[in-house]
C-alpha cells in the first residue's frame, strides 16, 4: 500500500492538478459567500428591527439541518478513507450516504420554506427575508450541485475508477458544510 495520497500524477507546483483546481474553485466561492455574509452583517447592524424577522425562523429546524450536514461530512470523510485504501465500492456506499444527507437537508429546507412562504414571508417582505432566501437559496444550489457531482463520482468509484476524485468532492462538501456553519447562527440564532 502506497503512503502517497491517491491523486492524479500530474501536478502544478507540486500539488496534484485536481486538488489545485478544487482549491481555486473554493477560493472563488469564499469571495461569493464572504461578500454575502459580510453584506448581511453590515445590514443587520444597521437594521435592529431585523431581530423581529429573525425571531420567526425556527432554530430547531436550522439545528437539525446542521446535524444532517455534519453527519454527511462524516460519511464523506469515510468515503475518502475507503478510496485511500483502494476500496472504491465502499467509498461509493459512503458517498451515497452523503448524497442521502444532502437530500435530507433539501427536503427539510423545502418544508421550512413552504411554511415560511405560506405565512407570508417572501423575498420581498423586508431586507432580512431577502438575505435569508438569497443566502439559503445559494447554499441549497451548492448542496444540489455537490450531490449531483457526487453521484457521478460514486458511480465511477463503485467500479474502482478515478478514486482520487472522492477526495476532491469531499473537500467541496466540507466547504458547503462550513458555509452552513456561518449561516446557521446568523439566520437562526442571532435574534
Amino acid at each position: 500500500m502506497s503512503s502517497r495520497p491517491i491523486a492524479t500524477t500530474r501536478s502544478a507546483s507540486g500539488i496534484p492538478t485536481g486538488r489545485l483546481a478544487i482549491w481555486w474553485v473554493l477560493a472563488s466561492e469564499i469571495v461569493i459567500f464572504g461578500g454575502l455574509i459580510a453584506s448581511y452583517i453590515m445590514h443587520r447592524l444597521g437594521h435592529p428591527e431585523w431581530a423581529n424577522a429573525t425571531a420567526v425562523t425556527k432554530t430547531w429546524i436550522g439545528a437539525t439541518n446542521t446535524f444532517v450536514l455534519l453527519s454527511s461530512s462524516f460519511t464523506a470523510v469515510l468515503a475518502h478513507q475507503a478510496a485511500e485504501q483502494g476500496n472504491g465500492p465502499r467509498a461509493a456506499r459512503f458517498l451515497r450516504m452523503t448524497i442521502l444527507g444532502a437530500l435530507t437537508f433539501l427536503t427539510i429546507k423545502s418544508f421550512e420554506w413552504g411554511h415560511e412562504l405560506s405565512e407570508g414571508y417572501t423575498v420581498t417582505t423586508n431586507g432580512f427575508w431577502s438575505f435569508y432566501y438569497t443566502a439559503c437559496g445559494l447554499h441549497a444550489l451548492h448542496v444540489i450541485a455537490g450531490a449531483v457531482i457526487m453521484a457521478f463520482i460514486a458511480r465511477d468509484a463503485a467500479k474502482n475508477r478515478e478514486l482520487q476524485r472522492v477526495e476532491l468532492i469531499g473537500i467541496y462538501w466540507h466547504f458547503v458544510d462550513v458555509v452552513w456553519i456561518f449561516l446557521f447562527p446568523l439566520l437562526y440564532i442571532a435574534k
